[in-house]
């Protein structure tokens, strides 16, 4: 569904520029009650139930990150934007969080393991799918968790990656693959859609 010439223009996207806007969209900023609630009440269903250790990669400003901390987990955030970064930092002070500068693909994280990897929108953008898969399953501990949100955008030309193609790619990966779609939960984007948007919760 994505070519390497949708990536190279997601990738070429000046991310630093965008982040002073970033937030204003309802879903990534979550500045409307109802939005962050629904987010706020997904994660609850995605995330575990103990506070647990969470990996947001290419977390943006950190709104999903702020959630997952507000709900007791102990976040570490990496996106390749210093502004993005900078932002989030700003976001979760106080918070048991930290945010990292970084390649989401090849997170700067060491030897740590984590509980969960979180990403919203950036899969579908990186360069052989599969192969960042892997890596980020080598993050998780066992009986730990991926909670991806993706999907496919526009008509004319689609960008994203569908369903049934990141469940495939994580049927080696994970001992269960769970599809939940989003597209009918118009309160999450703050607008009707018409598109195929979803989350993938998949235990290894």
């Amino acid at each position: 569904m994505t070519n390497e010439s949708d990536r190279t223009l997601a990738v070429s996207v000046d991310w630093d520029a965008q982040a002073a806007t970033f937030d204003a969209e309802p879903d990534h900023g979550l500045g409307r009650p109802e939005v962050r609630a629904a987010w706020a009440e997904r994660l609850r269903t995605w995330l575990p139930e103990r506070p647990a250790d969470l990996l947001d990669l290419g977390c943006g400003t950190g709104s999903l990150a702020l959630l997952a901390a507000e709900q007791g987990h102990h976040v570490t955030g990496v996106d390749s934007s210093p502004a993005m970064v900078e932002r989030a930092r700003a976001k979760l002070a106080g918070r048991d969080a930290v945010f990292l500068l970084g390649d989401a693909a090849a997170p700067p994280v060491g030897e740590r393991l984590f509980d969960t990897v979180l990403v919203r929108h950036v899969l579908w953008a990186l360069p052989d799918p599969a192969r960042v898969l892997r890596h980020w399953r080598g993050l998780l501990r066992p009986g730990g968790r991926f909670v991806l949100v993706e999907g496919v955008w526009g008509t004319v030309t689609p960008v994203g990656i569908p369903a049934d193609r990141l469940t495939d790619l994580l049927a080696p990966l994970a001992a269960d693959v769970r599809v939940e779609r989003l597209s009918a939960r118009a309160v999450l984007w703050g607008k009707e859609v018409d598109d195929e948007r979803y989350a993938v919760v998949a235990t290894v």
